[in-house]
């Protein structure tokens, strides 16, 4: 990022090519910030990674679920189940120091998703 901004600041003529600029344009002299970023970016990588495999397994089981709900004459949706899970992931969140507007707004978007599958399976 440094490197960007100083590769800009030099096209626009307001630093100079010193040595130092030198080596970050072309990448070298990263700095221990640069590696404790890095460390973190990695870390947000991997979590990311097993939310993506999470939620593959959570659809399977939805999926399952709705193949059952479409057989058995079951409505796509349960509203009741539904503010139940949302209510006890608000509480998941509080506990967890995690905003739980947030965590409602992301189980409502997977809800939703799941939902709509599950009708796709009954028509």
């Amino acid at each position: 990022m440094v490197a960007v901004m100083l590769a800009w600041l030099w096209r626009l003529g307001l630093a100079k090519a010193s040595p130092r600029f030198m080596e970050l344009r072309e990448g070298k002299g990263r700095t221990m910030t640069d590696d404790v970023l890095q460390g973190y970016r990695k870390s947000i990588d991997n979590i990311d990674a097993a939310l993506v495999h999470l939620l593959a397994e959570r659809f399977k089981v939805t999926q399952a679920v709705g193949r059952y709900k479409a057989t058995s004459g079951l409505p796509a949706a349960d509203p009741g189940r539904e503010e139940h899970q949302i209510a006890r992931l608000r509480r998941l969140a509080e506990d967890a120091e995690l905003d739980p507007e947030f965590s409602e707004k992301f189980l409502r978007f997977i809800i939703d998703e799941v939902i709509r599958h599950h009708q796709q399976m009954q028509a």
